[in-house]
């Protein structure tokens, strides 16, 4: 379930934010719902998603909604007009287009996957991860990693980050000679410093949470204004860009905002003199440089095709698994069993000898169970319902569940 650029515009998503520092305890908060086996979610500038395994879809999708409500401590009948929720196939499908980044604001862009893999360890953390995730977000993430590594979807530099200073550069011109303050020393705004380096800005101010009450100072000698601070609340206010205007009359201010939640309150766009765009309003500064990435989209699907594929091999083969692992037990307690009372009864037996005995015993034992593992495997990465009727028969024959209650 969720929303995203392509559903929902910037002040939806801002509303319905996580703050980063809240996302393991949501995550903690969202495992202990009944019908929620395994969840993670996935917040970026351009989306937030919740993935699940679900004991019901139609209760599992009533708790989600019942944790978005509870958590944020807020109603949140608006996102019925913004949200989507995808089951099985559609699911593991869109989580692969978002890992190798056909499903990102600007096609292919690099933050998305170690956005992907941050969301995957925080979710190991809460400990809010079961085999199933796991799985997929492990497979979600080589998909990446294989689209950027053999196909130019990763070509040319164009990011969030890069898209701001190109904004940047077509509104103002030149940047040699600007002054450039960038609020936030993140992982976003270290990448817009970077750019703006080799831009060759004359003056670069960097203003963390520490800095803030000399922001207005910095902003009185900007020419430029890059923010990405992942503050709950607004950190450009009418209040504190006014207070810069006034110091510094007639000469504009361009405020390029990139955060989600916004940083920048939208009525400093009504300041005399001062400019602001938002993460949404970059989408149009990039069309022509990703004409080459959109040329690899079709390779891209079929990286997406074959890791999928793999899933659902995996997926569908683990209704087996535990009456093969109960019937190898069975097989192997009966086999130990077996030996020793042989030995017992045959102490004169040799080193030499009871390990060959041994060793015909582990080889008759893997041939007799060879056959019908391989097929109850290969049946249920055909059809998983057939293949568990399957193992329901062998876990009678075999008398497995007796096993289980006797351990």
């Amino acid at each position: 379930m969720g929303l995203s650029h392509t559903t929902a515009p910037v002040d939806v998503r801002e509303r319905h934010a996580f703050p980063a520092h809240k996302m393991g305890e949501a995550l903690i908060a969202l495992r202990d719902y009944e019908a929620v086996h395994e969840a993670l979610m996935l917040q970026t500038c351009g989306r937030l998603e919740i993935y699940a395994e679900l004991e019901d879809y139609e209760e599992g999708v009533k708790q989600i909604r019942q944790f978005l409500g509870n958590f944020r401590h807020g109603g949140v009948e608006d996102m019925d007009s913004y949200m989507y929720t995808l089951l099985g196939s559609q699911a593991i499908d869109h989580l692969f287009r978002v890992s190798t980044g056909l499903d990102s604001m600007l096609i292919g862009e690099a933050e998305i996957l170690s956005q992907v893999k941050d969301a995957f360890v925080q979710g190991q953390r809460a400990q809010s991860l079961g085999k199933t995730l796991h799985s997929l977000f492990r497979e979600a993430i080589n998909a990446g990693k294989a689209a950027r590594s053999q196909t130019d979807i990763g070509g040319q530099s164009v990011s969030i980050a890069t898209a701001a200073v190109n904004f940047a550069i077509a509104h103002v011109g030149d940047l040699r000679g600007t002054s450039v303050v960038v609020v936030g020393a993140g992982k976003m705004g270290s990448l817009v410093l970077r750019r703006l380096k080799a831009e060759g800005c004359s003056e670069i101010v960097v203003v963390n949470r520490k800095d803030m009450p000399n922001l207005v100072g910095a902003l009185a000698g900007a020419d430029i204004v890059v923010t990405s601070t992942g503050a709950s609340e607004f950190v450009l206010t009418t209040g504190n860009v006014g207070d810069a205007m006034r110091e510094r009359p007639k000469r504009p201010l361009f405020i390029v905002d990139i955060a989600v939640p916004r940083d920048c309150d939208p009525d400093v766009a009504q300041i005399d003199g001062v400019s602001v765009v938002d993460v949404d309003g970059l989408r149009g500064v990039v069309d022509v440089t990703l004409e080459r990435r959109r040329e690899a989209i079709p390779m891209v699907e079929e990286i997406i095709a074959e890791h999928t594929e793999r899933f659902h091999h995996w997926y569908r083969a683990r209704v087996a698994v535990p009456v093969i692992s109960s019937l190898v037990q069975r097989a192997e307690t009966l086999r130990n069993h077996e030996l020793e009372r042989l030995f017992a009864r045959c102490p004169e037996l040799t080193d030499r000898e009871r390990m060959l005995i041994t060793g015909m015993s582990l080889t008759l034992i893997s041939k007799l169970l060879h056959g019908a593992i391989t097929k109850i495997r290969d049946k249920a990465i055909v059809n998983s319902a057939e293949a568990l009727t399957d193992a329901h028969i062998l876990s009678n024959l075999f008398d497995l569940q007796a096993l289980a209650l006797e351990e």
